[in-house]
This record gives structure tokens, sequence and C-alpha cells, in this order.
């Protein structure tokens, strides 16, 4: 690929705007938390707000709104007219109402600021330096159910903002050949446990996780009302030899083995395949770097190979599909299909070889 011609200057601007890109960041969670963003989207189209009355509006001084926005006006977040009136831009919608960018925001702000911090320090020693931020644990899915409600409610929404969108998509495919019994591994909060309760009346659902997780994921079950079909088993991948039982028609695997290192993952699916007869499916879902049709939805997945590297365990990221098949085959795993999931997954579907 030839390099992206650019000149200096262009060079230089770009170089002071990742320097600075923290300050920007900060702006941009300040005046969503204050509210600016959605008085300009409400009351800005009629000829902007000026300084003054949003002052008087959102009762915060003009001192403190000015150097907010005039940072914001620079990074085109808002703009002024020529009246001296501030309305929203573009970027600056997307960044307040967007669901996407709204959910990669929190879990910025909330989860990861602090813990980027020990980023180099996490490359150095492989593993997770920053989690010391949240908690005293070895990985964060060890305390995910101990942290803050805000902090929790932030890794939450992001996880299933890119998951749950597929689930109704793929739930058709994966009982496709009526599966009585469904191994969720990695079932989070029990959420695709219960959909597949409700899409087949006589499928049973046993989940394996962390015992935190595990617990909520067995209360959701019966909340909804599936206590007798959905069971759950406590398993720990990073212990010496993890097991599950034999009998399942389909394991299903959405977005947990990239919390993995390459040779953990190798262990678990090796794991699985003694547990499966000839015909087994195992179902892997995966948002890959490589299959992303936008570029940013690319840099997304590389900046939360980063949340991996620093917070979750230190030594996993966000893998293209081609580490994926490599690792398939090298388990003793037959790809039989390879499916494209809404915009973000792949599914592979898998066979004992």
């Amino acid at each position: 690929m030839p390099k992206k011609k650019i000149k200096a200057i262009e060079a230089l601007e770009e170089a002071q705007k990742i320097a600075f890109a923290p300050f920007v960041f900060q702006t941009t969670v300040s005046l969503r938390k204050l509210g600016v963003l959605d008085y300009l989207f409400e009351k800005g189209n009629d000829g902007g707000v000026l300084l003054e009355n949003l002052s008087q509006a959102l009762s915060i001084s003009e001192y403190g709104l000015s150097v907010l926005l005039e940072i914001a006006e620079s990074s085109d977040i808002v703009e002024k007219n020529d009246k001296g009136g501030y309305e929203l831009t573009k970027t600056g919608y997307f960044l307040n109402y967007n669901k996407m960018t709204e959910a990669n925001l929190n879990f910025t702000q909330d989860v990861c600021y602090q813990g980027l911090f020990h980023l180099h320090e996490a490359i150095q020693k492989g593993e997770p330096s920053g989690l010391k931020e949240l908690g005293p644990w070895s990985t964060v899915y060890e305390g995910l159910s101990q942290l803050p409600t805000h902090i929790q409610k932030s890794w939450f929404e992001f996880d299933h903002f890119y998951s749950d969108e597929i689930f109704g998509e793929a739930l058709p495919l994966v009982f496709r050949h009526k599966p009585k019994t469904l191994f969720d591994i990695g079932g989070n909060t029990g959420k695709f446990a219960v959909l597949c309760s409700k899409y087949d009346p006589d499928v049973q659902v046993t989940i394996f996780d962390l015992p935190g997780q595990l617990k909520k994921a067995l209360a959701n079950a019966e909340e909804n009302g599936f206590k007798s079909r959905i069971s759950g088993q406590e398993i720990d991948w990073l212990s010496e030899n993890p097991e599950i039982p034999e009998g399942a028609d389909t394991i299903w695997m959405s977005q947990f083995l990239d919390c993995f290192s390459k040779e953990e993952i190798l262990k678990i699916l090796k794991t699985c395949v003694q547990s499966m007869d000839d015909s087994t499916q195992l179902i892997i879902i995966e948002t890959f770097t490589d299959r992303q049709k936008f570029a940013n939805a690319r840099f997304t997945l590389e900046a939360t190979s980063l949340y991996f590297t620093a917070l979750a365990n230190g030594n996993s990221k966000m893998y293209k599909a081609t580490e994926f098949i490599d690792l398939v085959e090298l388990a003793g795993l037959t790809l039989e299909e390879d499916v494209q999931v809404g915009e973000f997954h792949t599914m592979f579907v898998c066979k004992k070889t």
C-alpha cells in the first residue's frame, strides 16, 4: 500500500491533535455531562446560542463554558456563527446521540481511561497493569460482578452493543439442526441462553462461566421463567485442566475467545473437541479486524485490543479471521461454514475433524 502523502504542516497539526487527544476527550465528556450538547441541539437551530445565554440557562460560568467551547470549536464538535451563537456540528451530534459512540465513549471513560495510563507497563510485563485502577484481581473477569455500578453498566452496555444486535440473526442459523442441548460458553448475563429458550421450547441450555457472572446469568434465567431449562456450571478456563461434559449438540461461543491469548484459545478449543462427537457443532462468533467493511469499525476493534492489554488480561486482543482459522485447524476442528452476521460479526461453524 502506498504511503499517504501529507504536507509537513498538516502532519504537524495531526501530531498536536494526538498530543492533546485526552483534552478533547474529557472536553466531550464534560459537555455531555453538563448538558451543553443537549441544549445546543435543542436550542441552537435558530441562530445558535450566545455564551451568556447558555451560561444563564445551565447555571454554569461563562469562563467554564468558554474553555470547553473554544477547544470544542477547534475540534469541530461545535461551531460559532457570525453572530457569536454556538451550534452543534454533525460530529457533535454523533458524539451526543449516536448509540455506538455513546457505548464507546462511556466504556473509555468509566472502564478504561485511568487504566490506560499503565499501558506501557502492561506491554513490558505481559499483564494487565492498569487493572489495579479498578480492583485487586488478576483479570477483569474475576471482578466484573464486583465493579461499581456505573462502571459495570458501561462495561455491559459496550459488550452488549457489539453482541446483542446479532442474536436475532444468529438464532435461526443456530437452530437449523434443532439442537436439544446447547452449551453457552461465557454466558455473561444469560441473555443469549434466555433468547434460545424463548426461540425453541425444547432446548436445554447450560451456561459455563466464572462464579460471579454465572450467578447473575442464572438469576436472569429464573426471572424469565426458565429455571428448569437453563442450568450452569462454574469453570475457570485458566485453570490447569478445565473440562466440560459430553452431550452437547451445539457449543456456542460469542465474543468469548477474544478474551484469551492464542495459546489459551487453543487450549479451550481442544477441551471442547474432547467433549464433542461427530454431530456436535461448535459455533464461534467474533468481530474480526480483517472482516470490517469500514475503517472506523476496524479502528474501534484495534482500540479495544488495548483494553485487553492494559486492563482485561494483558495477553489477548481482537484477532484477524485468518488467525482464528489457523487455531481452529490446530485444535482438531474443520471449518464448515464461514458466515457474515450483522454489520461487524463473523460466524464460524465447526465440526470435529
